[in-house]
């Protein structure tokens, strides 16, 4: 193969879910940029998949879908197959977590964490990553053709550092990471693992890129404790796990299937 063709995307439909998210727009902007035609699936457009359609319409298609409802994915799949054919990359990015300003009772204790709420994130994280593979890495395998890229993280290889944030609970706050996030994110890998050995004979390949957190404004206390945890001393910047998302849809990962690419500053290295 020459090597300057090696991670040529043109010739792909790109789905990207959460696409109206932080990274979701971010990925779908680095294959668009590398001419290839992008399906961004998410509940409501924002101004960033509006941007997209602006600058790139005859390559971005936009996709209003419920990652948790299969019915709703059939339907995208419809869509997309209509206008571009059949998606060649999928990237399971759609995930949800509760916030640091989410109400006590979600970043309380372990022992009151809330049913619902465990079951609202594992139902986007792990249920929804599920249905768009049954979905669209279906209609994949019966093409002969596929990477699915699930995106993971580094709390689905190890546990959240409670201690990044003793500096709220010093004052007064009731505060822990919750349970259900690390738990989705870990479900990911072996579902990752299952689907590539599963479809390795259709031409389906099927990784994870687990990443780090990302710099999104967030407050300057957190911030310091968590730069001086990461080897690398800061957090990630939107783009960089672009060149991630690029290597694992393009021939450059060809042989590569059933891998978690760890791309994290060095988090899980300590």
């Amino acid at each position: 193969m020459n090597v300057d063709g090696i991670f040529d995307v043109s010739g792909d439909v790109v789905l990207v879910t959460g696409v109206s998210g932080q990274l979701g727009g971010e990925y779908a902007k680095a294959f668009l940029a590398s001419n290839a035609r992008v399906v961004g699936l998410d509940l409501r457009l924002s101004a960033g998949t509006l941007a997209m359609q602006d600058e790139y319409p005859d390559n971005f298609m936009f996709c209003s879908a419920d990652v948790t409802k299969k019915a709703s994915l059939e339907q995208a799949l419809q869509d997309v197959t209509g206008r571009f054919g059949t998606p060649t990359v999928l990237i399971n990015n759609a995930a949800i977590d509760s916030p640091p300003s989410a109400p006590p009772e979600e970043n309380g204790p372990f022992e009151d964490y809330p049913e619902a709420s465990w079951d609202k994130v594992i139902d986007v994280n792990l249920k929804g990553v599920y249905l768009s593979c049954q979905v669209f890495g279906a209609a994949m395998a019966n093409a002969g053709k596929g990477s699915i890229i699930n995106v993971a993280s580094i709390y689905g290889l190890v546990s959240p550092d409670q201690s990044l944030y003793e500096y709220r609970r010093k004052r007064g706050e009731v505060f822990f990471k919750p349970v259900a996030y690390s738990a989705s994110k870990s479900g990911i890998l072996n579902l990752t693992r299952y689907l590539a050995t599963y479809w390795a004979k259709r031409n389906v390949r099927v990784n994870s890129l687990t990443i780090a957190g990302v710099f999104n404004n967030q407050e300057q206390d957190f911030l310091d404790v968590y730069c001086s945890r990461i080897p690398i001393g800061r957090m990630a910047s939107v783009d960089e796990y672009n060149g991630a998302m690029l290597f694992l849809a393009s021939p450059a990962s060809r042989y590569m299937t059933g891998s978690n690419l760890i791309i994290d500053g060095g988090w899980t290295a300590i």
